[in-house]
C-alpha cells in the first residue's frame, strides 16, 4: 500500500496541533492560544517557517521555547525542514490570546 503524502492544510493543522503542547514554563497556556505564533508557512518542498514572538523581549525561558518547538515541529512526518524565526513585530499583548487563554489566565 502506497504512503499517501499529507496535504498543506493537513500538515497546517498538525503544526498547530504539535504547537498547542508547546509552553512558557511561567505560563500555564500553550503557545499558540497565547497567540504567540504569528506565520506557519509551509514551501513547495515542504519546508515549513514558523515565525514567533514571545510574551517580553527578554523572556528567560526563550531558548528553551525555540528549542521546544524546532524539535517537536521537525518531528513531524511530512515536514522537510523547520526554521523557527523570533521575531518581535508586531508587539505581542494580551489582545492576540483566544479566549480560552483569557479565561484560564483571568482577563476575562
Amino acid at each position: 500500500m502506497e504512503k499517501q503524502i499529507p496535504t498543506k492544510l493537513e500538515l497546517e493543522e498538525k503544526v498547530i496541533e504539535v504547537l498547542k503542547t508547546v509552553y512558557d514554563p511561567e505560563i500555564p497556556v500553550n503557545i499558540y492560544d497565547l497567540g504567540l505564533i504569528y506565520k506557519i508557512e509551509f514551501s513547495e518542498d515542504f519546508d515549513l517557517t514558523v515565525d514567533m514572538t514571545l510574551t517580553a523581549p527578554n523572556c528567560p525561558a526563550a531558548d528553551f521555547i525555540m528549542e521546544d518547538v524546532r524539535i517537536k515541529l521537525e518531528a513531524i512526518e511530512g515536514v522537510r525542514s523547520t526554521t523557527v524565526n523570533l521575531v518581535f513585530e508586531p508587539e505581542w499583548d494580551k489582545d492576540m490570546m483566544t479566549e480560552e487563554a483569557k479565561m484560564e489566565l483571568g482577563f476575562l
